[in-house]
């Protein structure tokens, strides 16, 4: 896992600049960033985006996009002097400064440079523009939506209706699913923060009700721990990953793309990228621990917000006022007019102090009695040690007596099992129950056997029950495991 972090780090260290120009990052980390982001949205909405007309095949004239740089800078705030924009310039030649330096940075791309030019953008950069303001104008996410796919997909892959580029896409998914739950529980504390340096009252309230409430970063947040909520399908996810990591044709046919078109017939490399997809898929297993970090995240923000509110309402009250009002009273000689604030009787008087604590004497405890134990009782309790630990049975075990029976072999039936004293007995009768566990319908059934069958599987091979000479049982079999993914060898 650290070894594929590190490769993917130095391919994004290698191939972010290798798409994009060098500067393109220039105009935005300037003082006028926010004007040239503004400027940049708003061409990309009336000409290089999805909603704009198509362009023409050899770009826009220069004078049009000039145009519309000057349109959108007549309705912003002036601009701080920079490079060759000033502010004492005309507005065309602040808005012809603007254009070369997007120009010059990389946003646009001009054709025929001798004769008419021409505007365009690259098509990656346009791409990266599309991603940068569909992260800025991020909706609510629908957990529900996204589960679907996710489960749709991976029953097409199981079923081989599909192959690795569905398998591929359905593993970002669930990667991006994670993240984004996450990291909902970090922007709600981010903004949450952000919202204590409101001043006024009413800005406070209407931004928590409307960002915060209205706008939650997960729009079903409230139907997650429904049982309607597709969220619930998580564990029939993780059975289709288990059955395509078992199965032969589907298996091959996603391998065989991966290394086809991911891979360039890398097998090695191949088989990474899908322990990766597996793994993604398998993180699924983890909502639980990010959605209680999230319900512990929107329980403080909560919490907070009514503390606040609770805060602001008591300090608007006219407590100022009454005290003024009471002053004057009394000066102007109406205090009879006004109601006693003190109870009746004496403030002060000896029956209305506290009684001193009084100290409670505790007797001292006895002394412990000292047993000796005879050798006799210590035999006993050693044997009786010694008779629990040989009826007890582990995962570790469990597996260890599986594997020392197969030795060489792939696979074996219950009549091959040596027994040769308790200990082998209680293993016998434990893979006899673990047989019929994960021959059940129910998906609990067979979690909890998949805990003891490390290393191993044990299947049923019979219905009828079989003598035996120490415990009978119907007949079942054990084969190796041959661990398909990252994780199962760590467990192994």
């Amino acid at each position: 896992m650290a070894l594929s972090a590190l490769t993917s780090v130095q391919s994004a260290v290698s191939k972010l600049f290798s798409k994009l120009p060098d500067r393109i990052f220039a105009p935005l980390a300037s003082e006028n960033r926010h004007r040239y982001w503004a400027l940049l949205c708003y061409l990309h909405d009336k000409r290089f985006g999805p909603n704009a007309p198509i362009p023409p095949v050899k770009g826009y004239p220069v004078k049009e996009i000039i145009q519309d740089i000057v349109d959108e800078i007549e309705l912003q705030e002036a601009w701080s002097d920079e490079e060759s924009i000033l502010t004492e310039a005309t507005i065309e030649q602040r808005a012809r400064a603007i254009f070369e330096r997007l120009h010059s940075c990389g946003w646009f791309r001009i054709e025929n440079p001798r004769f008419d030019r021409r505007v365009s953008m690259h098509p990656t950069v346009r791409q990266f523009l599309d991603l940068v303001i569909d992260f800025a104008e991020a909706d609510p996410v629908f957990l529900s939506g996204k589960i679907r796919i996710i489960d749709t997909n991976l029953k097409t892959v199981v079923d081989g209706t599909a192959s690795g580029d569905v398998f591929s896409e359905t593993a970002k998914q669930a990667r991006d699913l994670l993240e984004h739950v996450r990291n909902t529980g970090t922007n709600i504390h981010d903004f949450m923060e952000e919202l204590s340096r409101e001043k006024s009252t009413a800005q406070y309230v209407q931004r928590f009700f409307t960002d915060y409430i209205e706008q939650v970063f997960i729009g079903d947040y409230k139907e997650l721990r429904t049982k309607e909520h597709p969220l619930s399908r998580r564990r029939q996810i993780l059975e289709n990953v288990e059955r395509l990591l078992e199965s032969t044709e589907p298996k091959q046919q996603v391998m065989e793309w991966y290394e086809s078109r991911l891979a360039k017939g890398n097998r090695e490399k191949a088989k990474r990228l899908f322990e990766r997809d597996i793994q993604r898929l398998n993180d699924l297993s983890r909502i639980d621990e990010y959605l209680e970090r999230l319900d512990d995240e929107i329980r403080k923000a909560n919490k907070r917000a009514f503390a606040y509110l609770d805060y602001r309402l008591r300090s608007m009250m006219p407590s100022e006022h009454l005290v003024r009002l009471a002053i004057q009273s009394a000066i102007g000689g109406g205090i009879e007019d006004m109601a006693d604030p003190f109870p009746p009787g004496e403030m002060v008087n000896p029956e209305g102090l506290r009684e001193p604590r009084k100290a409670i004497t505790r007797s001292e405890p006895s002394a412990l009695r000292k047993i000796v134990v005879s050798e006799e009782h210590r035999a006993m309790a050693s044997i009786l040690n010694r008779a629990r630990e040989a009826r007890q049975v582990s995962p570790v075990k469990l597996a260890n007596f599986a594997l020392d029976q197969m030795k060489s072999k792939e696979s074996i039936g219950n009549e091959e099992l040596t027994i040769e004293g308790v200990s082998d007995a209680r293993m016998y009768q434990t893979l006899s129950v673990l047989s019929l566990q994960m021959s059940a319908k129910g998906y609990l059934l067979k979690s909890n056997a998949q805990v003891f069958t490390k290393g191993f599987r044990v299947k049923r091979s019979g219905e009828e029950e079989v003598p035996h000479p120490f415990i009978s049982s119907a007949p079942f079999s054990l084969e190796k495991r041959k661990p398909d993914n990252k994780s199962e060898k760590d467990h192994e």
